[in-house]
């Protein structure tokens, strides 16, 4: 029997059965192969959290102050510059893109032969998983700004690292965690994992964002540093998600991740043309 025969057998359109196959991978139990992922014990995971905790202390009381204070006499063609800069640091210029793709390939689903639906199956589960590395982050760091209530810099007049309004949910009392550094930190892990070639370039666009955010005075750099932690960090879990379903990634016999070959875009052509040629035929 057909998909569309499957599809209409079980009361659904192709398009929701195609769908709801591409999710469902999402939710089957992890593979055997997950075991051998490198555990991290709770010991390794709190160290980590002390260590953080004391470098943010440290920049907090020795930097904070003082970098924010030196970012307003810069000139203001280089604050300018960097007004600009800071922009791209908005995790919507990649959610948006990969949300339209996902729509897209949900809507056209039941138009795809079944060779057509396996490559469009593959890169939508690229793209999910581009999309939930970047926008989990995001969400989880929004919710932390309003529960610690940091001021943004000169909210109080002055260049006061120590002002806090816990449970303030407001723009002028979210400083900590930054934002654009959580969003760009995460793009850079999740690309990253995919195409490993990228991360100097994605690093070096982290770099940028992080020190536009302290040039426009949006944020202490304690703030961007645990914007930085927090978003690679929750891309890192989302990765290891997919890896332990064999969704993208492999695990490799030593335990790491690495990224299953995409489909290329020589193949996606071919087979785009082969598709067009035997409609055509027709």
């Amino acid at each position: 029997m057909t998909d569309i025969g499957r599809a209409r057998a079980g009361g659904w359109p192709l398009a929701a059965v195609r769908v709801r196959g591409w999710l469902a991978h999402h939710r089957r139990p992890p593979r055997p192969s997950a075991a051998r992922m490198r555990r991290f014990e709770h010991r390794h995971i709190a160290a980590g959290f002390v260590i953080l905790a004391i470098v943010l202390a440290a920049v907090l009381a020795l930097f904070d102050a003082a970098a924010v204070i030196d970012a307003r006499a810069l000139p203001a063609a280089v604050q300018r510059f960097f007004n600009v800069i800071t922009d791209y640091g908005k995790s919507g210029w990649f959610l948006w893109p990969l949300g339209v793709f996902l729509a897209v390939a949900a809507a056209c689903a039941g138009r795809f032969s079944d060779r057509m639906g396996l490559l469009v199956a593959s890169l939508a589960t690229r793209a999910m998983f581009l999309f939930m590395a970047i926008a989990l982050p995001g969400i989880a760091v929004n919710i932390l700004k309003g529960i610690i209530g940091r001021a943004r810099p000169f909210v109080g007049g002055a260049a006061d690292p120590y002002l806090f309004k816990p449970w303030t949910w407001g723009h002028a009392y979210g400083s900590f965690p930054s934002g654009h550094a959580t969003a760009a930190a995460s793009v850079a892990v999740a690309f990253g994992a995919l195409w490993p070639r990228l991360r100097p370039v994605l690093w070096a666009y982290v770099l940028a964002i992080l020190v536009s955010r302290v040039v426009v005075t949006a944020h202490h750099p304690s703030d961007v540093l645990a914007g930085v932690a927090f978003g690679a960090a929750g891309a890192w879990l989302v990765r290891r998600f997919y890896a332990a379903r064999g969704l993208g990634f492999a695990i490799g016999t030593d335990g790491r991740i690495y990224p299953m070959a995409g489909p290329s875009w020589t193949r996606i052509r071919a087979r785009i043309k082969r598709v067009a040629a035997g409609r055509s035929a027709q």
